[in-house]
């Protein structure tokens, strides 16, 4: 999983942060790691084709929507929020957060093990498959079992 602080929620702020991945990834990979996006309908993806294609009018993704209210069409992102807002939990302010701490945390959430994926953590599983230098590139790293911290003081100053 990836986050992304915006300045503003708009679709402007996602296709600036689809075309710096698809700078640090290359053609090749980020096709194989985000030709299908599965989303919702804000408004922050109100702008399909700027998502789907890349500067020189090439297909590199495919836009689909789940519906209003239908959270089992992800149900992986959904444990994800769960983790996610044991850290941040309702209410929390975002207003504070810097780009290294959502790395931390997504540090922390990808490597939990997760018994859907055999025991195994996201880092590890991602990591196996397209290597660990893209994810140190994103400024992911691999948290030992025992140093998991998934409270909000993970992130108090």
């Amino acid at each position: 999983m990836l986050a992304f602080i915006r300045d503003r929620n708009n679709s402007q702020s996602v296709i600036d942060i689809f075309n710096q991945l698809w700078k640090i990834t290359g053609e090749d990979l980020f096709n194989k790691l985000f030709g299908l996006l599965l989303t919702d309908n804000g408004s922050e993806f109100s702008n399909p084709i700027a998502l789907e294609i890349d500067i020189k009018n090439n297909r590199r993704a495919h836009v689909f929507y789940c519906d209003p209210g239908a959270s089992y069409q992800k149900p992986h992102v959904e444990r994800n929020h769960e983790l996610l807002r044991q850290i941040l939990p309702k209410g929390t302010s975002f207003d504070d957060l810097k780009q290294k701490d959502i790395n931390k945390i997504l540090s922390n959430v990808n490597s939990y093990s997760r018994p859907v994926l055999n025991d195994k953590t996201p880092y590890d599983l991602f990591s196996f498959i397209y290597g660990k230098e893209i994810l140190k590139t994103l400024n992911i790293e691999r948290i030992h079992s025992n140093k998991i911290i998934l409270k909000p003081s993970l992130i108090k100053k």
